[in-house]
């Protein structure tokens, strides 16, 4: 990153190279859109490069990143909310496809789980098991304790349980 911030081409595209995976499935995991992702993700690296003069090293680069990339995150969410709110829904739209593998009906059930959970709870988890971000790294980019996102993440756990414990006695 202070290569980066030293205008090192070399650096800047490795940065990217190895950051982008990790922001791509993070923005996925919300998003559920592979084009959004892609979108959002521009759009941190162009934030990132308008910002790059704001890191400290030694500090560590990811919090810094990925404070970033929620920041673009919401704002791209407030965008997309504003213009569902202008636009008409189609009243004939065709019938998804009624044949879906289990893979799918699986990735579709947690993603259900996953939204009925709090923001706060969900976001803890999409960083800790998707970005794979330690709990220091979570707790200085959302500016909270240790002990406040291992609470957020325990809770999350504990919700999915019961979700899943109650769709297994439904099933």
């Amino acid at each position: 990153m202070e290569r980066y911030q030293a205008a090192d081409e070399i650096a800047a595209t490795e940065l990217v190279r190895r950051v982008s995976p990790v922001l791509y499935r993070s923005f996925l995991a919300h998003t559920r859109s592979p084009d959004i992702s892609e979108d959002l993700l521009q759009d941190t690296w162009i934030r990132v490069h308008k910002a790059r003069h704001t890191y400290r090293p030694p500090a560590p680069v990811m919090p810094w990143l990925y404070s970033i990339a929620e920041h673009t995150r919401l704002d791209g969410y407030r965008r997309r909310q504003r213009r569902q709110g202008r636009e008409s829904t189609l009243e004939n739209a065709p019938e998804p496809a009624s044949e879906q593998t289990d893979d799918v009906v699986q990735r579709l059930t947690l993603q259900k789980l996953m939204q009925s959970l709090p923001e706060s709870q969900r976001q803890v988890l999409i960083m800790l098991k998707v970005s794979g971000l330690s709990l220091e790294e979570i707790a200085r980019i959302q500016g909270s304790t240790v002990g406040a996102i291992k609470l957020r993440a325990h809770r999350a756990y504990q919700t999915l349980r019961a979700l899943l414990g109650g769709e297994r006695g439904a099933q």
